[in-house]
This record gives structure tokens, C-alpha cells and sequence, in this order.
């Protein structure tokens, strides 16, 4: 896996109040591309407790204990997106909260390249609830249906954290193509 400078940054849940947290999850989150410059996101139409949205995230999930978080990643990657994966760096970890269910995130956002495609193997609630879905996007569909969906509480804070780690992979392959 080669060695960048990851980022580091922690954003407040503006979207509802403050009650204080009760629990943290560590949460390992993909940015997957290929060959052909496509970027690979989950599409959610929601309907619970954070309300009506449908939102755009990069794919991934919590790390089960004891699991390391590159396990964790090439594992959620092929659940929800049926993909087998290179891991190329770590472009770093995004600290924020979701309020309305007391829960503080620490996203491990990984750089990872398709090797392959095969079936996704999602839960009931990825399928019945969430209606998970995969998008292929270019970098600049992908920044512009961030925008689109930053309409909702649940949307902007999905673009606030997603967006600057997004940017960060681009800089990463545009340096990557000019040497």
C-alpha cells in the first residue's frame, strides 16, 4: 500500500441538537475507482428516523471487533459493491457525529482500485431499508450529485464529510497521472 499524507479532519452534526454521545463506531469507507476513470458510490433512498432522503455515500461499514481495518475494507467493498479491490493508500480519516442517534463515526477513508467485479451480498436492511444501489460516476457527476442531494440534514452532512475526502483522491491520481 503506498504512503500519502493522510488528512485529518472532524466536522459538528449541524443538522439536529447536541444530547450528547453515547457510543462511537469505527467505520471503514472506500473510494473506489477504475481503470476508465469511474468512481463507484452507494445510492440510498431512505425513509427512517433521519427522514425521507436519498443520498449518495462512499461504500463501506463498520469494522467488526477485533477486525483490521484493511480486512474490513476489502469486505465491505465486495458486499456492497460486489467489487474486488487493490487497497492503494489510506487518504484519511474524517471524524463526525450523527446526533439524532447519539453515535460519534471515525471514517477510515481508503483509495482502492477495481480488480474485478462479481455479486454484492447485501443485508435485509442495506435491501429493504436503505434500498442500496450502486452509482458509476465521473469525478465531476459524482461532486455535482453530492450537491444534488445536499438538500436534506441527512444530505449535507453526507457531502460535508464526503466531498473534501473525495477532492483528496483526485489530487492523489491527478499527481499520480502527471509523473
Amino acid at each position: 500500500m503506498q504512503q500519502v499524507e493522510e488528512i485529518k479532519l472532524h466536522f459538528q452534526d449541524e443538522e439536529w441538537p447536541y444530547e450528547g454521545t453515547d457510543h462511537d463506531r469505527e467505520i471503514v469507507r472506500g473510494v473506489v475507482y477504475d481503470d476508465c476513470g469511474n468512481f463507484y458510490f452507494a445510492r440510498l433512498d431512505r425513509d427512517d428516523i433521519f427522514g425521507k432522503a436519498i443520498v449518495i455515500e462512499t461504500s463501506g461499514g463498520g469494522v467488526e471487533k477485533g477486525e483490521e481495518l484493511t480486512t474490513a475494507i476489502v469486505r465491505e467493498l465486495q458486499e456492497e459493491l460486489g467489487v474486488n479491490v487493490e487497497i492503494e493508500c489510506k487518504i484519511g480519516v474524517v471524524e463526525d457525529y450523527y446526533n439524532l442517534i447519539h453515535r460519534h463515526n471515525i471514517n477510515n477513508y481508503y483509495l482502492c482500485r477495481v480488480i474485478s467485479f462479481g455479486k454484492t451480498n447485501l443485508t435485509e436492511d442495506e435491501i429493504n431499508s436503505f434500498h442500496l444501489t450502486t452509482l458509476t460516476l465521473t469525478y465531476d457527476e459524482a461532486v455535482a450529485e453530492y450537491n444534488k442531494r445536499a438538500t436534506t440534514r441527512l444530505g449535507r452532512i453526507l457531502a460535508k464529510r464526503e466531498l473534501p475526502i473525495l477532492e483528496q483522491a483526485k489530487r492523489i491520481l491527478d499527481a499520480r497521472k502527471a509523473n
